[in-house]
């Protein structure tokens, strides 16, 4: 007869075996469930700049950029049954002689659930744009916003949507 011991390991054994199986069949039929095809018309966004609150240089030189923006979301749509939570950031970019792409992160926001993924709100930028240079006057600025989908088992989509731009002020305020 067979012990205790030797019983209970392979009952253990075949849990974390179904357990396995379990997990990587729902991360694989969770790749049929995935807005990652079609996420542009998952998400339906838009952000405006209200205001340049203040244009400046610093001590070293470099711009220095603060903004009021309005931004609306309606993520409800990248929810399934596996999202755990949903990465939201908006982002500047922009060129320079220096740089092609230059990239700063304006405002983020971690959306826990689907009641939460539809709001609308006037936000001061969380982090400056400030640039290495003085390459900000008179400078067209796209407002990218990215999102990261984080499910609960199975590989995270990443995406992203041009929402609109603007110009910079000439001169500083």
């Amino acid at each position: 007869m067979h012990s205790f011991g030797y019983r209970l390991n392979t009952v253990l054994t075949f849990a974390l075996l179904l357990l396995a199986v379990l997990c990587g069949a729902a991360s694989f039929l969770d790749a049929f469930n995935s807005p990652l095809s079609a996420s542009s018309s998952y998400v339906q966004a838009n952000a405006q700049v209200v205001k340049v609150n203040r244009f400046r240089r610093q001590l070293n030189g470099a711009d220095e950029v603060s903004l009021t923006f309005n931004v609306s979301l309606d993520m409800k749509r990248l929810f399934t049954w596996n999202t755990k939570q949903v990465f939201v950031f908006l982002a500047a970019e922009y060129e320079t002689p220096k740089n092609a792409l230059n990239q700063i992160s304006l405002w983020d926001h971690i959306i826990l659930d689907k009641d939460q993924a539809m709001f609308q709100t006037k936000v001061t930028t969380k982090y400056p744009l400030i640039d290495q240079g003085s390459n900000l006057r008179g400078r067209k600025v796209d407002l990218i916003l990215h999102w990261h989908v984080m499910p609960k088992t199975g590989r995270m989509i990443r995406d992203k949507l041009r929402l609109s731009d603007f110009h910079l002020p000439e001169a500083y305020t």
